[in-house]
């Protein structure tokens, strides 16, 4: 069940509370506009309470919702919200994008299984992996990657004082509650100046109204970053149908 844009507006605006939904801080919605709303969230679980004034959901509703946001349309939760790789057909449009040479030093934060760091490992740079599952990371320690570092990259610091920075930094972070939009800023600071840094993301980041969204667009523009948006159904052999944006841009000092 596809999602029109206006409802899922609606839903980024909505506010989640424990397994609470409401509408109320959003004013009077028109009415096929509130109807079309309410058969949304009744088919993701949502229940009208008059009492609470809110859909109530049997868990979270925020998590209810989210991935609706991502993907456009009606999903499993289950489904959406677990861990997804990149396919071979987008990691070769990120390299591609990301114009890696031989010798050139790379990072892929959330590294997986290393779909974007084998290609980049095979045109001849020096790749560091950061991921957080052991099983993947034993998988790539078995690659003669640079290095590969087991833990949350968004807890993983960088040290001017010790820490070269990178020229180039490849990712495909996860994209639930606004994830792609926290690594994508904290890595940042890994780039050398005058590196270059190229993500897969969620294509909810155009639109959506939370504080940490429209800052990252500031972010973007300040950066003159390229944001185009992915083919439907790019995910779609990672077993999900999220719709997605590549990301690209530089930063100062070249």
């Amino acid at each position: 069940m596809r999602v029109s844009q206006d409802v899922l507006a609606v839903l980024d605006r909505a506010t989640c509370e424990g397994n609470a939904l409401s509408l109320t801080d959003l004013g009077q919605l028109d009415r096929k506009l509130y109807t079309d709303t309410n058969k949304v969230l009744e088919a993701a679980g949502g229940k009208w309470n008059r009492k609470a004034k809110a859909h109530l959901f049997d868990g979270d509703a925020a998590e209810a919702i989210e991935p609706i946001i991502l993907t456009g349309e009606i999903v499993s939760i289950r489904q959406e919200l677990q861990q997804f790789y990149t396919p071979a057909i987008l990691a070769e449009r990120v390299i591609s994008e990301a114009r890696i040479e031989a010798g050139m030093s790379v990072l892929e934060p959330s590294a997986g299984r290393g779909a974007l760091a084998a290609p980049a490992y095979l045109l001849g740079a020096l790749v560091d992996c950061v991921e957080l599952d052991p099983k993947n990371v034993h998988l790539l320690a078995s690659i003669a990657f640079n290095s590969v570092l087991e833990g949350d990259f968004l807890a993983v610091d960088f040290d001017p004082d010790f820490d070269d920075g990178y020229d180039r930094v490849v990712m495909n972070p996860p994209f639930t509650r606004g994830q792609d939009v926290r690594h994508v800023t904290h890595a940042v600071q890994f780039l050398k100046p005058g590196g270059r840094l190229v993500a897969i993301m969620s294509a909810s980041i155009r639109f959506r109204q939370e504080p940490l969204f429209a800052g990252f667009r500031a972010f973007l523009d300040q950066h003159n970053a390229t944001v185009e948006d992915l083919p439907v159904g790019s995910f779609k052999a990672s077993g999900t149908g999220v719709n997605a944006c590549l990301v690209s841009f530089d930063v100062g000092g070249e």
